[in-house]
């Protein structure tokens, strides 16, 4: 069944390169400031859900999983700007003609030459596989001994020359691919998506969700599968995917009220999630503390820390990075200490997931006088 997707996705989308498909339109408003400069071609074979690009900032490298005609890249290169970089990854030959011949039409307009499409399964940024259709070229497969030599070839691109390198990329946008990738490899992708992010990064995806599991007759079925349709999360398990690859802040900043298709009862609309890396490492002590203003009496993080409504939590140094930017910032008020702990100083902090801070600690006024009883000698006006 998963090749048969394969090759359904494969066939509809080349054919869709070249003759617009409307069924594959999910309609999506763009800044159209962006559009004047993409040739007509190109729009007209957007076939979005959403527009990740709207997360993108001036100086990022950006890298679009499944850039089909290049739109989304044409946007982003005008966001980025000079100090920035696009590199838009599609595995579609003819996706790809399409791209790279608008490319140079485009940086004819914009006067920025910031785009790099390169060819890649998203399950697997490590392969280029225009090198490895390179190689292929030199060495047919004819015998297992072949078969062999191609897979250590493979091994040796992904490690020396990899498609996507590790912690490259600011932001990672993709509109509407990820449901297009067979179920058995979309562990591998969310893999991927995490390893390509750098420390401090994101990723900005707009994808088709389902309401209800998806039957298996119609995960069967090519024409609904390559249509962005059978092929959907379920809503709550596509959140999920990004905090079990170790993503966190994960945020559903868009979500369709109408359904884009309903088969069999089933609600399949678009939504758009981004979420953050760099909750990885140690935790250290640094005698910091935040307070969760409300409304909610209390929430929970992903790391199950706890924080009760106006209570003064403890946390780790890395922790109170997190919450004092975004997703959190907003909805948490710091309370650094009142004298800043070297980082060399810093010992290790257990978390706990509810550890309360002593106010003393906190003083925005400067260090706590002390009480009469904490004095060493009364005398010495110390209280």
């Amino acid at each position: 069944m998963a090749q048969d997707q394969t090759n359904a996705v494969q066939d509809r989308y080349g054919a869709a390169a070249k003759s617009l498909e409307v069924e594959l339109c999910c309609p999506v408003d763009y800044d159209p400031q962006y559009l004047k400069v993409i040739p007509q071609e190109v729009l007209d074979r957007d076939y979005g859900c959403g527009d990740p690009s709207q997360y993108v900032k001036k100086g990022e490298t950006v890298l679009d999983l499944g850039s089909g005609g290049g739109k989304i890249c044409f946007i982003a290169s005008q966001v980025v700007g000079e100090a920035g970089k696009v590199i838009g990854v599609d595995r579609n030959r003819d996706m790809l003609d399409l791209a790279r011949k608008s490319q140079a039409e485009v940086t004819s307009k914009t006067g920025l030459n910031n785009i790099d499409f390169r060819c890649g399964s998203i399950q697997d940024l490590a392969l280029n596989l225009e090198k490895v259709e390179s190689f292929l070229q030199k060495n047919k497969v004819q015998t297992r001994e072949d078969l062999f030599l191609l897979e250590e070839e493979n091994d040796r691109l992904r490690k020396e020359e990899p498609l996507v390198e590790d912690n490259s990329i600011d932001v990672v946008v993709s509109n509407c691919v990820l449901n297009l990738v067979n179920e058995e490899d979309r562990q591998s992708m969310f893999k991927e998506l995490f390893r390509v992010v750098k420390v401090g990064g994101r990723v900005a995806i707009s994808d088709i969700v389902c309401d209800e599991d998806v039957p298996d007759h119609q995960k069967k079925d090519p024409e609904l599968w390559s249509g962005c349709i059978s092929g959907a999360f379920r809503e709550d398990l596509f959140l999920k995917a990004f905090a079990d690859a170790g993503f966190y802040g994960v945020e559903m900043v868009k979500r369709d009220e109408i359904p884009w298709k309903t088969v069999e009862g089933i609600e399949y609309r678009s939504v758009t999630v981004v979420a953050y890396k760099g909750k990885q490492g140690p935790c250290k002590e640094a005698h910091q503390a935040v307070i969760y203003p409300g409304p909610w009496s209390e929430v929970r993080d992903d790391d199950g820390h706890i924080f009760k409504r106006g209570e003064r939590v403890a946390v780790c140094a890395k922790t109170f990075g997190l919450l004092t930017a975004k997703p959190y910032s907003s909805q948490i008020v710091p309370l650094p200490p009142y004298k800043e702990v070297a980082p060399e100083k810093m010992g290790d902090f257990e978390c706990q997931g509810y550890v309360l801070r002593d106010p003393k600690t906190t003083k925005a006024g400067g260090e706590p006088k002390k009480t009469n009883s904490e004095c060493c000698d009364p005398s010495s006006g110390c209280c």
